[in-house]
């Protein structure tokens, strides 16, 4: 009985070996990779996602847990936006902040980015770990273009954040002079003529 644990103990000693490389490797990998990103280095992009059963293109920063798209999205760089969403980069991947890259395009005021990330399926209500939606980012900014873009997205101006505010409630704290909530009432009026325009009769 002693030989046979000694055994079982043995082979998953040797299996956790066998894995440990590869893994440490797949980490590696996805570091070289989030460099090549960050320097711009298109063909070592390239090579490292063309690699028979890659899923470089989700790697994660082991400190931050940012992805490729977060880092362009940080640089507001549509053209890689565009082309890491074409090899599969998942849009809906958040950072340790519960920031997504949507909603980190918001916070910039990278309206380009946004369209460009909800066209590829981002969520536009998904909140970071202080309940702060895209929608009550671009009402913090009083940005009016970004606003009508999330709403007519989808985005919920009624969604509440950690405080129980929401991007409505902002709105009507500042005031008409900084015409934030005309702005959400107009997209809002808007997304709906199109709805039933467009939606099933």
């Amino acid at each position: 009985m002693k030989r046979f644990a000694t055994n079982i103990l043995l082979a998953a000693l040797a299996g956790s070996l066998a894995v440990t490389p590869l893994h440490a490797q797949g980490q590696r990998d996805g570091y070289k990779f989030l460099e090549a990103v960050k320097k711009r280095q298109g063909d070592e992009v390239t090579r490292f996602l063309e690699e028979p059963g890659s899923v470089l293109v989700n790697s994660r920063d082991l400190s931050s847990g940012e992805t490729a798209l977060h880092i362009v999205t940080e640089r507001r760089d549509p053209v890689w936006l565009r082309f890491l969403l074409a090899k599969g980069a998942n849009p809906n991947l958040a950072d340790k902040n519960g920031t997504t890259p949507l909603q980190l395009a918001a916070q910039l005021g990278f309206s380009e980015g946004v369209e460009i990330l909800a066209e590829r399926g981002a969520s536009v209500d998904v909140p970071n770990t202080t309940g702060e939606t895209p929608l009550i980012a671009a009402v913090h900014r009083r940005d009016a273009g970004l606003v009508r873009l999330l709403v007519s997205k989808g985005a919920d101006a009624d969604r509440a954040d950690n405080s129980g505010r929401t991007a409505r409630d902002y709105a009507k704290l500042m005031g008409a002079r900084s015409n934030m909530l005309d702005e959400i009432e107009r997209a809002e009026a808007e997304r709906g003529e199109q709805t039933e325009a467009y939606g099933p009769s």
